[in-house]
């Protein structure tokens, strides 16, 4: 398969006509092979307009939402950047080429062993892993410049939301299969938010977002 052929494609064909026209965006995702993150047996369809299976019933976003994504966030080079659900560690790879330094906590040791493997081939060497559950967020290394949800959630708790720091963005898809919302959070200032709907989309919960829809009623 001619990945390179594919790449240009998938630039192309799906991700620039989905509204990213950022070529920065364009450039890093074209530099940072996305086959190498997505477990072999589906590597002929990383590049293809799909959500790529992963273990433990998850999935990966798709190549556009994931370039959606990070035009959205502006991620500047000297952000600290919360990842929560490290999954196959393409969009850790990603966030950490963007900005200063990625922490990515996912509840599944088996994910964090296999970015951490996938992000020293790459010679990616700032970004943090641990293992856990974050669907709260992560406070005690908050506050955040940016913070990004690679899973669902039915709905987003106040308190992450507390912590990102005043001028910090937050990526996170809300709701019910099978129409959810794609956000972009931003904390104005200490006491104002900004909230806008990216795009609809569907996406699986994240492991423990059940839990805060009971929880909530």
């Amino acid at each position: 398969m001619n990945f390179d052929l594919a790449r240009s494609n998938m630039i192309e064909q799906q991700i620039r006509p989905w509204d990213v026209p950022d070529q920065s965006v364009l450039e890093l995702i074209s530099e940072l092979h996305r086959e190498d993150f997505v477990p072999d047996e589906y590597r002929r369809l990383a590049l293809s307009d799909t959500r790529i299976p992963l273990a433990h019933g998850q999935v990966t976003m798709t190549p556009k939402v994931e370039a959606r994504l990070l035009q959205a966030l502006e991620i500047k080079p000297e952000d600290k950047i919360l990842e929560i659900g490290t999954g196959c560690a393409y969009l850790t790879a990603l966030l950490a080429k963007s900005g200063h330094h990625v922490l990515s906590i996912d509840i599944h040791p088996e994910f964090t062993v296999q970015a951490e493997s996938k992000l020293q081939q790459h010679d990616i060497h700032n970004v943090t892993l641990e293992s856990g559950d974050a669907v709260h967020g992560w406070q005690q290394s908050s506050p955040y410049d940016v913070i990004v949800f690679t899973g669902s959630v039915p709905f987003l708790e106040e308190s992450i939301q507390q912590q990102l720091q005043p001028g910090g963005r937050m990526f996170v898809i809300t709701g019910q299969s099978p129409v959810m919302e794609a956000r972009l959070i931003r904390r104005i200032s200490e006491n104002d938010w900004q909230n806008e709907v990216l795009f609809e989309t569907d996406l699986p919960a994240l492991e423990g977002a059940t839990q805060l829809e009971a929880f909530k009623f």
